[in-house]
Formats: C-alpha cells, sequence, structure tokens
C-alpha cells in the first residue's frame, strides 16, 4: 500500500542511491514523473542505469539527468530526440542498451510478474540478439529476453487513492504501469489523490505495487514537437 509523502524530495530522500537501476514511465514528454526526475537529480545520485522507453529531450524529463552526469548506462527503445543522448554515446561516456519497444515492455511486465525470462522472434537475426540465448519452436527461432527487476521506479498517474491504487490519463498511461510492476520499490506522483478508494473497476495499477506516493506540482505539461495551423 502506497504512503503519501509531503513531497518528491521526501519520498526518494532515502530511497536513491550510488548505482542503482531506475525504471521510468512515460512516453516522450507524456507521462513523465517529472517531480520525482528532478528530486533524483537532486539526491545527486551517480553511475544510474535508467530503463525507460527513450530520455526525454535536451533539458527536460529524462534528459536533465544526463546534464547532470548521473547515468550510466539507459535501456531503451528509442533515443533519437536528445542531442546530449548522443554526445555521450558517441563520446564513449554513456553506455546504451537498446530494446526493441514491446520487448522492453514485455520485460518490464515479466519483471513485476516474476518472470525471469521468456522467448520472443523480435530481433533475431539482428544485433538485438547478440550474446543472448537462442532456440527453436516449432521450426522458428526465438530470442531469451531477461525481465526488467528495478530498484526503484518512478511512475506518474493522473489519480490515486491513499492505499495506491492508481489511475492514468489518456496516452500518459504508456510505460509507466509497466515501471510501476517493475520496481522493487515504486514512487508515484499523482495529479490528484483521493481520500475515497477508486472504484475497483477503474483501478489500472493496483496499489500492491506502489510503496510511495506523493502530489505533483501543477505545472504546464510539455510537448516535445508543437506543431500548429493558421485558424
Amino acid at each position: 500500500m502506497g504512503n503519501l509523502y509531503p513531497s518528491a524530495a521526501d519520498a526518494v530522500r532515502d530511497v536513491v542511491r550510488d548505482g542503482q537501476i531506475i525504471a521510468v514511465g512515460g512516453f516522450g514528454l507524456s507521462g513523465n514523473p517529472t517531480d520525482l526526475i528532478e528530486a533524483v537529480r537532486d539526491t545527486g545520485a551517480r553511475d544510474l542505469t535508467i530503463v525507460s522507453n527513450n530520455m526525454g529531450v535536451d533539458g527536460k524529463g529524462l534528459g536533465i539527468l544526463l546534464e547532470s552526469g548521473q547515468v550510466r548506462k539507459v535501456v531503451a527503445s528509442y533515443v533519437g530526440e536528445n542531442r546530449r543522448f548522443a554526445e555521450q554515446y558517441l563520446a564513449g561516456d554513456l553506455e546504451v542498451e537498446f530494446a526493441p519497444q514491446g520487448t522492453l515492455a514485455e520485460r518490464m511486465r515479466a519483471g513485476g510478474a516474476g518472470i525471469a525470462g521468456f522467448y520472443t522472434r523480435t530481433g533475431v537475426g539482428t544485433p538485438v540478439a547478440e550474446g543472448k540465448p537462442t532456440a527453436t519452436f516449432d521450426g522458428v527461432d526465438y530470442v531469451l529476453e531477461r525481465g526488467i527487476v528495478a530498484d526503484v521506479a518512478l511512475v506518474r498517474a493522473h489519480r490515486a487513492d491513499t492505499a495506491g491504487n492508481l489511475r492514468y490519463r489518456f496516452t500518459a498511461r504508456n510505460f509507466n504501469p509497466l515501471a510501476a510492476m517493475s520496481g522493487r520499490i515504486t514512487l508515484v506522483e499523482a495529479e490528484h489523490v483521493d481520500p475515497h478508494p477508486l472504484d475497483p473497476d477503474t483501478v489500472e495499477t493496483p496499489g500492491i505495487f506502489v510503496q510511495r506516493l506523493v502530489r505533483s506540482t501543477p505545472r504546464v505539461k510539455d510537448i516535445e514537437q508543437r506543431t500548429t495551423r493558421e485558424a
């Protein structure tokens, strides 16, 4: 069950340490747990491994952890919007493990479900499969992918109750439920925290996966690429 903390800084203070694996929800800048990411930056923890669909953009989202030099390794499926990421990777300062998007999602879900690994056809015969065990089922080759269990997970929810049950808003749901499952300790920032239990039929992440909860700071939500047209 989630325990409500007064701020993101309080939630991460005795949890985040050097060398940890941290799973983070979000897709681009949608559904980013921005308060918690900033709180991790402020801890000064270093040599972090970040597991996320992507690393945000320069100066926003997970990009701020790259700028502060706190990230040693990234496990992600897409990194094309972050110039600082490219610079650190090409300079050899950042280790990168690419995972196909669906595979990354299932690795996080599997870790949370207690599944050590699974076989998939995705990536067979490509660099993604290099160094990984393979097997043949019904005449088709598969590669073994390991489930991901993170030391800490950072999650953004739209609505929570005080037991840590969560709901997400539209596309901000993305990788957040999977990150929540994969963390040994899951920290959640929610826009609304209800004093009464959420309707069980609407719960998208059960409170059993959530250890700490904070109310998110109201802020303008960033958009990666704003496209407009004349009326």
